[in-house]
């Protein structure tokens, strides 16, 4: 009888063995392919990145060259936040000065949305004012002639 466990021992050791080389021979393979996709990607990526920094160089000579400042300039929320309470403003003032509304000076405020670049060219001037030129400014803007709004089609249907 110990023989025939023994032969049953080694036959189920046996095959499990050939089962576990299936499946490690099969990971092994595609292990190999990963590794030849992630070094085919890190070549890509080094050539893109000599590529950037080339670019890189010649765009920044570009801009230097005679461009403003404007288009390079960056956006923080919080910078925007302590630029409205440095100037007093309310956020619909602040909004009437950068050309956007209330709402979007909110927004960008609290993180939630951030200005497009022309909205960005707006806002960096208003860094350099102070209180009273804000203010002087916010004067001039709601005393200038306002465009008169067309009629309403609502009228026409109501007749």
């Amino acid at each position: 009888m110990s023989n025939l466990a023994s032969t049953l021992k080694s036959e189920i050791s046996r095959l499990a063995r050939k089962e576990m080389k299936a499946q490690t021979d099969a990971l092994r393979k595609a292990s190999s392919g990963y590794r030849r996709d992630i070094a085919e990607l890190k070549r890509q990526v080094a050539v893109l990145s000599r590529q950037v920094k080339k670019a890189g160089g010649r765009q920044a000579a570009d801009t230097s060259a005679g461009e403003d400042d404007t288009t390079a300039s960056r956006f923080s929320a919080k910078g925007l936040k302590s630029l409205r309470a440095r100037l007093d403003l309310s956020a619909a003032d602040f909004g009437k000065l950068a050309g956007a509304s209330a709402q979007s000076v909110y927004n960008w405020e609290n993180g939630k949305t951030i200005p497009r670049a022309t909205q960005v060219a707006g806002i960096v001037p208003l860094r350099s004012l102070g209180k009273r030129e804000a203010q002087a400014r916010l004067e001039a803007l709601s005393t200038a002639p306002k465009a008169k709004a067309k009629p309403r089609a609502k009228k026409a249907a109501n007749a």
